[in-house]
C-alpha cells in the first residue's frame, strides 16, 4: 500500500476509549453490574463511531481503537488462548520493568507515575503454561472484525487494520511446567496460536497490524548485565519466529510496529535504533511503523541516511507523539515528512504516530480531545508534505 499522488497517514491503532464505553468497562473490572448484551451494544457502537471520527480528522487508514480488548495491547492474547491457567499475582509489584534502567536512575519517579496510570492488573501477569497451545478466541476476533467492517461500510477511507500482538510480546507467562522442552519450542508455539489471529484478519479483507513493544524494551530490561549480543540472539529467536507465523501470508497487507514503550517516561535505557533496525526489516511486513517523533527518538530519522529501505517496503514514522499532551504543529508534521520522504522516497512514507494513544482501556496517554487534534494535525500535516513532494510533479 504506497503512495500515489501524495501522503497518506494512519496511526498505531489503540485509541482512549469514550466514556459510556469506559463506565461499562470499569463496571466489569470493578464487579459491578454487568450486561454482557449492553457491553456488545456500547463496544459495537464505539467502534463505529471512533471509525467515523478518524475518518473527520482525515486519517486514510483506520482502526477498531483497539475497543474489543478488554486489556492492554498484549495481555489481551492470554484470554484467548488454550494451555494456559492464571494465577492471580501482584504484576506490578512482580513487574520486570523493577529491573529496568529506568526504573533504577529514577526510583523516586515510578512509584508516582506507576500509580497514576490507571493500569488493569487482572490478566496481565501470573499466566503458566500447563498444557499444548491453542487459540480460542475465534468468537471474540470474529466479534472485533465484524465491528470494524461496521464502521468501514460508513466511511470513505483507504482501508482498515486490526493491531495483534507478536509472539516477542507475549510476555509474563512461564513455561517451566509446560509440554515444551525448549524456549524455541514453546515461542514457535506461541507463534503458532498467533498465526490463527493472522490469518483471518487478512482473509476479511483487513491490514494486519502486529504490534512489539516488548521487541527494543527488553533490552533495557537485559543489557546489562547481558550483553548486546545476548539481546540480539533473544531478538532474533523471535523475529524469526514471527516470520514463521506469517509464512506464506501477503506482506502488502502486513505492517509490523515497534516502540520502546508507550509510557511517557525518560527511556533513558532504550536500545538504538540503529542497532536494531536490521532485526525490524527482517520481518516479512509490507509496512514498518517506528517512533520518531518524541524527544529521545526524534534524531534517528536520520539512520535512514544510511540504511535503506527494501525495494516494495513503506516506512510509516511516528511523526505525532502520544508522549504529551502538546498538539505538533502541521509545520513540524510536514517537515518530518519531506525529509523522509527524500531519503526513502515519496511513495514510501505515510504519517504515522509513535504509539497509542491509551495503553489499555483505562490507561490513557492524552487526553481525548487532544488525541483528536493531533491527528488533525498530521492530516493537516500531510496535506503540507504532500504540496512540496508532488508539487509540478506529473503523477
Amino acid at each position: 500500500m504506497h503512495n500515489t499522488d501524495r501522503i497518506l497517514t494512519t496511526h498505531v491503532g489503540s485509541l482512549v476509549r469514550p466514556p459510556e464505553f469506559r463506565r461499562i468497562l470499569e463496571a466489569r473490572r470493578d464487579g459491578g453490574p454487568f450486561d454482557q448484551a449492553e457491553y456488545e451494544r456500547v463496544l459495537r457502537a464505539s467502534v463505529i463511531d471512533v471509525v467515523r471520527n478518524q475518518a473527520d480528522a482525515g486519517i486514510d487508514i483506520v482502526s477498531d481503537g483497539e475497543f474489543g480488548k478488554s486489556i492492554h495491547w498484549a495481555a489481551y492474547v492470554l484470554n484467548r488462548m488454550g494451555g494456559l491457567e492464571y494465577r492471580p499475582t501482584d504484576y506490578f509489584a512482580a513487574s520486570p520493568m523493577a529491573q529496568s534502567k529506568d526504573m533504577i536512575e529514577f526510583p523516586d519517579f515510578y512509584p508516582e507515575y506507576m500509580a497514576s496510570q490507571g493500569f488493569e492488573n487482572e490478566g496481565a501477569g501470573g499466566w503458566e503454561c500447563t498444557g499444548a497451545l491453542t487459540y480460542t478466541g475465534q468468537a471474540e476476533l470474529g466479534r472485533d472484525i465484524d465491528n470494524i467492517k461496521a464502521g468501514l461500510a460508513e466511511v470513505d477511507v483507504v482501508a482498515g487494520f486490526l493491531p495483534v500482538v507478536a509472539p516477542a510480546s507475549v510476555a509474563g507467562v512461564g513455561w517451566a511446567e509446560s509440554p515444551y522442552t525448549t524456549e524455541e519450542e514453546f515461542i514457535y508455539a506461541v507463534a503458532d496460536v498467533l498465526r490463527v489471529e493472522y490469518e483471518a484478519i487478512l482473509d476479511a479483507g483487513l491490514i494486519l497490524q502486529i504490534d512489539d513493544a516488548f521487541l527494543p524494551w527488553t533490552y533495557d530490561l537485559m543489557v546489562p548485565p547481558a550483553t548486546m549480543e545476548q539481546y540480539r540472539a533473544w531478538a532474533q529467536l523471535r523475529v524469526d519466529a514471527l516470520n514463521h507465523a506469517l509464512r506464506g501470508l501477503p506482506e502488502e497487507q502486513i505492517r509490523y510496529h515497534i516502540c520502546w514503550g508507550s509510557f511517557n517516561t525518560p527511556h533513558v535505557g532504550d536500545v538504538p535504533a540503529k542497532d536494531i533496525i536490521d532485526l525490524v526489516l527482517q520481518v516479512d511486513a509490507g509496512s514498518y511503523l517506528i517512533e520518531m517523533a518524541n524527544p529521545r527518538h526524534e534524531h534517528e530519522w536520520r539512520i535512514w541516511e544510511d540504511v535503506k529501505l527494501p525495494d516494495g517496503k513503506v516506512l510509516i514514522p511516528g511523526v505525532i507523539t502520544h508522549q504529551t499532551n502538546v498538539v505538533e504543529h502541521p509545520e513540524l508534521v510536514a517537515e518530518r515528512l519531506t525529509r523522509l520522504a527524500k531519503l526513502v522516497g515519496r511513495e514510501n512514507v505515510q504519517g504515522g504516530t509513535d504509539c497509542g494513544f491509551s495503553q489499555g482501556p483505562f490507561a490513557a496517554r492524552v487526553h481525548e480531545s487532544i488525541q483528536w487534534a493531533k491527528l488533525r494535525s498530521l492530516a493537516e500535516g500531510a496535506g503540507i508534505s504532500t504540496r512540496e513532494l508532488w508539487a509540478g510533479v506529473p503523477v
